[in-house]
């Protein structure tokens, strides 16, 4: 197998502080429109039933809006699709209300607490939402998830020869973790990778690595996002896809190793 591969994007999900979906948020990326930092607005998960609705956690429905938005992109009815899931923390208000329950006399957890606590609580739900019952792989890297989940999506629709979608997201922790662990707000990136162009593929991308810098955006509100949420470290990717140029791009991943990327619109 090459050491670079090469994959096409066919969907997009995105939601962060001041972007609320791609389809607003790639005039933002492409210079047409300014970026303006708000709060992040998490959809309803309307697919998942009533019970797991009410369930449901941060991550998990940010998880959702996102993925949700790329198949929908693509056009995808495929109960089948391989998933790759990655995040940095997991779910830190239940992590926190688990420790609160730990730290008190009564230390009985409620079984919705103690479900929602295991890393591939969203895979769970998402494979409930969208029926999917295909594989899925759900990974953490701390401050390098988004490029593990990258490549780890990446050599399953090369090796694989099959279509695979890249869900990852991040959400606060309260305090006190906040103070050692502060990510602003919730966020997260959708891929739909497939090995194959199609008629509604939106770029051709070629990944490798490298030890070039990682790209930084010139709008110091842009740049604040990459840095503070580690699911944004693909957001330079993003910017290159809504500006339709061909390009090469590094993101972050490790401290002394980076991702290249060769971009080319479809």
């Amino acid at each position: 197998m090459s050491s670079r591969l090469t994959v096409y994007i066919d969907g997009i999900g995105l939601i962060a502080p001041g972007l609320n979906d791609w389809a607003s948020g790639s005039q933002t990326l492409a210079g047409l429109a300014p970026y303006q930092s708000a709060k992040t607005v998490i959809p309803t998960p309307e697919l998942l039933p009533a019970a797991e609705r009410r369930r449901a956690s941060d991550i998990v429905k940010v998880t959702l809006a996102t993925s949700l938005e790329a198949i929908s992109q693509a056009g995808l009815r495929d109960n089948n699709l391989s998933s790759v899931f990655s995040f940095s923390n997991g779910d830190g208000v239940n992590c926190h209300s688990i420790c609160e329950m730990l730290a008190s006399e009564d230390r009985e957890i409620s079984p919705t607490r103690f479900h929602n606590s295991v890393h591939n609580a969203a895979a769970g739900y998402w494979s409930i939402a969208t029926k999917t019952m295909a594989t899925s792989s759900v990974l953490c890297a701390f401050d390098g998830s988004f490029g593990a989940g990258l490549l780890d999506a990446l050599t399953q629709v090369v090796v694989e020869d099959t279509p695979c979608i890249l869900m990852t997201s991040d959400t606060p922790y309260p305090e006190p973790m906040f103070s050692k662990r502060p990510i602003p707000d919730n966020s997260g990136i959708a891929l739909l990778l497939t090995p194959e162009k199609s008629p509604v593929s939106i770029a051709k991308i070629t990944v490798g690595v490298t030890d070039e810098p990682a790209y930084q955006f010139s709008d110091a509100e842009l740049e604040t996002l990459r840095t503070a949420i580690p699911s944004m470290r693909g957001l330079p990717l993003l910017q290159w896809i809504a500006r339709k140029e061909s390009g090469h791009i590094v993101l972050d991943y490790l401290d002394d190793l980076r991702l290249a990327v060769e971009v080319t619109p479809c």
